[in-house]
């Protein structure tokens, strides 16, 4: 099983993480080794950073630029930071979300982003800004990301950690009778494990999206400019075969629904209620029509039961 995470979702520059550091804090120079901060050295500030100096640092380096007053982040925690990264032998950054002015939403250890990022980003306060110089093994080896990043190239990023959430481990609300005959049943279980689902035996699938509650949940209705933290089931309405889970990843997925590329996933997802669990049958035209993908293939209906955890 295959999982399809970059067929559903526009991939954004995939980041990483390392240990903690216990620093309490410090000005803009570099007094441990790391690239100074040469402008805009304050949180929520778009830094700029100089060219490291010498040979870079061989094991992941997290220096804390000033520490927050929020909740320490951990692991499964959604998080939504802000951040600047650039080689450590260029001073041009290859990436940054301030000038998006689009926060970037993860996952601690979904492993959605690169590993130095999930292991410098874990153990801080929320509101704080740390620099963190990432080396090959922790980002992305020996595989060049176009001109700007090389191959074992070691990583400098300047990250504000803007915000933590904690993510339930499933949808809960009021169940919702499932009473049409043709259309899949989904499990109401809200113990963390997998839905199941049950196929009609005689039903073909509908021509139309279909969008319906298995369980209300009681949070926000989702809008097209929210980032929503999932779980789900995915199967082909052919043969009930299963093509994708995060439940057998043991990991969440964060959906923001602006770049969701499915349009029956997104269109199905939009109005929804946080909290709730959704099944979603997609036809073709509102899947990926008459191109096979990944294994799934050509004009196929899929079908999603998806839990709604929680907004990023």
């Amino acid at each position: 099983m295959r999982r399809l995470a970059g067929l559903l979702v526009v991939p954004l520059l995939l980041l990483t993480a390392a240990c903690g550091s216990d620093d309490k804090g410090s000005d803009s120079n570099s007094k441990n080794g790391l690239p100074a901060i040469t402008a805009g050295a304050k949180f929520g500030e778009k830094p700029t950073l100089a060219k490291g100096e010498g040979d870079p640092p061989k094991e992941l380096k997290v220096e804390v630029i000033s520490k927050g007053d929020g909740a320490t982040t951990k692991k499964g925690d959604a998080l939504q930071v802000n951040y600047l990264g650039q080689t450590w032998v260029s001073d041009k950054p290859f990436d940054n979300s301030f000038d998006k002015k689009q926060p970037l939403d993860l996952t601690l250890g979904a492993g959605s982003v690169i590993p130095g990022w999930e292991k410098g980003l874990e153990g801080q306060k929320v509101g704080s800004r740390v620099e963190m110089s990432i080396p090959p093994e922790l980002g992305y080896g020996d595989q060049a990301k176009g001109e700007e990043i090389p191959a074992n190239s070691t990583l400098v990023f300047v990250v504000d950690i803007l915000k933590a959430t904690t993510i339930p481990v499933s949808a809960t609300g009021t169940q919702v009778a499932q009473d049409n005959i043709d259309l899949p049943k989904v499990g109401t279980n809200t113990d963390g494990k997998a839905p199941s689902v049950t196929f009609p035996k005689e039903s073909g699938p509908p021509k139309k999206l279909v969008s319906n509650y298995v369980i209300e949940g009681k949070g926000g209705v989702l809008t097209a400019k929210d980032s929503v933290v999932v779980k789900y089931e995915a199967y082909l309405w052919a043969g009930g075969k299963k093509f994708d889970s995060t439940y057998q990843a043991g990991k969440t997925q964060t959906f923001p629904l602006e770049q969701v590329t499915l349009k029956g996933l997104k269109d199905g997802l939009v109005g929804k209620k946080v909290g709730s669990r959704v099944l979603l049958v997609i036809p073709p035209d509102q899947a990926f029509g008459a191109k096979e993908q990944q294994g799934i293939p050509k004009n196929s209906t899929l079908v999603f039961a998806v839990d709604l955890l929680t907004k990023v």
